[in-house]
């Protein structure tokens, strides 16, 4: 079975580059994000955390709901 998908894959033309562009985005990604984390502000990120912690603002989204 794998035989007959690399021999497939050996006949499109152009088909090496795939490979090299999901590196280049992969590696992109995760650059921006460890960028992002380390000039993150510090307010930010502690608000951020207690989101899940604070309990007045889920009551209040269960009264809407």
């Amino acid at each position: 079975m794998l035989s007959f998908v690399k021999n497939y894959m050996d006949s499109i033309a152009g088909i090496e580059i795939y490979p090299i562009l999901s590196l280049l985005i992969f590696f992109g990604f995760f650059v921006v994000l460890f960028w992002w984390v380390l000039t993150a502000k510090k307010e930010y990120i502690d608000s951020v955390s207690d989101l899940p912690l604070d309990k007045d603002n889920h009551h209040q989204n269960e009264t809407t709901l």
